[in-house]
């Protein structure tokens, strides 16, 4: 194949045949056989040469094009640009026994789930927003266009009604809890779910407020338990993290009201909103109080962290503050993402791909319920999202599975890191995802995950 290692393409593999050439050509780049300026093949030759379409060929080369990786020349053809040493691999760890440890499979929550996502429609997206001219000045507030996807986005899979005007960009929801913190001052009180979200958590620590955590139970956020002299709360009451369960419309109109009374802001940060799969969800709290409730969302969990963007709606005075906070410093979300997201919204590939994601997420969390109640074990939390929660006796247990599990090639979370006081009989158990492992990755672990339940 003039001058081409040997490329062995499998038929059976979960990956499409189009990932496995761009792998292979780039290990070929990686190792020294191919060689910057070598001229690779026309995408007609190769694919006769692998008894592949050339729609496979073509794909494999738009991977490496748009990695850098190689270069064309019109009416010349395809070149390698470069490569970059290979990365020695770490050495694996080993079992008891002696033997290679397994490869882990990750049902750890947190991750999106790309096994759905449309590669061509991703590339298209890029492309799309390559094709716009660069930016003359910054935007802080965010790229227009994106900013109109955002609204009817919000619109018609979350029912928040909000103009373009009324959005603002963000590099995802951890970052803009830490935005919206730094305008408060410091060491203000804010309350926080306990157990919680980690992250947001650092990120107000990190803008110098001070955490006051607040328990959860059935019914989401205690709001009867929040403490006075507080200056914002944040929650996830469409889908709490980590426990998934939702907040109660009671709990939900209680929080606004004594937000309103008492003078704070409620940071609702809405991560996997658009993934529920049982009933239409709960109005949200930035419907119910949008004179007091800071809306923040993500593409991180629907689609992929790659994005970096997220939004916000949030009443004028947090939007102006954030705006001549972000004129002042020069910190503002990059616009790349932004264009990509409301490329795939204008094309309407983010729809089609919301509704692959909702059947897929549903039908793994079923995979995940079945394999869990065949040990004899609970599952919590509501049909919604990309995890669920499985109570243990105690935190031993829980650290004792975890570990088991890592010997058995299984990466798992317990609910105990996402505490935040060290209280006497805090809950135990297991945060298990399902979004991140590939549906044969699932099939091979959830057995495992049953056998180490049982015992």
């Amino acid at each position: 194949m003039n001058g081409i290692p040997p490329v062995v393409l499998d038929r059976t593999a979960a990956a499409p045949l189009s990932a496995q050439l761009a792998d292979a050509l780039r290990a070929a780049a990686a190792a020294g056989a191919l060689r910057p300026g070598d001229r690779l093949p026309s995408t007609r030759e190769l694919a006769v040469a692998l008894r592949v379409s050339r729609t496979v060929t073509s794909a494999a080369y738009d991977q490496l094009l748009a990695e850098g990786w190689a270069g064309g020349r019109r009416g010349v053809g395809t070149f390698v640009l470069g490569a970059a040493p290979a990365t020695p691999a770490a050495p694996a760890p080993r079992r008891a026994s002696g033997g290679p440890a397994p490869a882990l499979v990750d049902l750890r929550a947190g991750s999106p789930c790309l096994e759905v996502l449309d590669r061509a429609a991703w590339r298209r997206a890029w492309r799309a927003a390559g094709d716009q001219l660069p930016d003359p000045r910054p935007e802080d507030a965010g790229d227009p266009g994106f900013r109109a996807a955002v609204a009817e986005h919000l619109l018609r899979h979350r029912g928040l009604v909000a103009g373009p005007d009324d959005v603002l960009a963000t590099a995802g929801t951890s970052a803009a809890v830490g935005e919206v913190a730094r305008l408060l001052p410091p060491g203000s009180r804010v309350a926080v779910e306990d157990p919680g979200y980690s992250r947001a958590v650092a990120a107000l620590r990190d803008a110098g407020v001070e955490v006051v955590p607040v328990p959860v139970d059935d019914d989401g956020l205690v709001v009867d338990a929040l403490p006075a002299g507080l200056a914002a709360v944040y929650c996830t009451p469409a889908h709490q993290f980590p426990t998934g369960r939702r907040m109660t419309a009671a709990r939900r109109l209680a929080l606004v009201a004594r937000a309103r009374a008492e003078g704070w802001w409620v940071l609702e940060d809405d991560y996997d909103g658009e993934l529920r799969f049982d009933v239409a969800p709960l109005p949200l709290l930035g419907a119910l109080g949008p004179d007091v409730v800071v809306h923040l969302g993500t593409s991180s969990k629907i689609l992929s962290p790659t994005l970096g963007v997220g939004w916000l709606v949030a009443p004028p005075t947090v939007r102006a503050g954030l705006l001549a906070r972000r004129a002042a410093t020069a910190m503002r979300p990059a616009r790349a993402g932004q264009r990509v997201l409301a490329a795939l919204a204008g094309s309407g590939d983010l729809s089609r791909h919301l509704r692959r994601l909702r059947r897929e997420m549903a039908a793994r969390r079923e995979l995940v319920r079945a394999a869990v109640t065949a040990a004899g074990r609970p599952v919590e939390g509501d049909p919604a999202g990309a995890h669920v929660l499985v109570p243990l006796e105690d935190v031993a247990a829980e650290e004792a599975l975890i570990a088991g599990a890592a010997r058995q090639g299984l990466a798992l979370d317990g609910l105990g890191r996402h505490h935040l006081a060290d209280v006497p009989g805090r809950g135990a158990g297991l945060v298990l995802g399902f979004a991140a492992p590939s549906r044969a990755e699932l099939d091979r672990a959830l057995p495992v995950l049953t056998a180490l339940l049982r015992r």
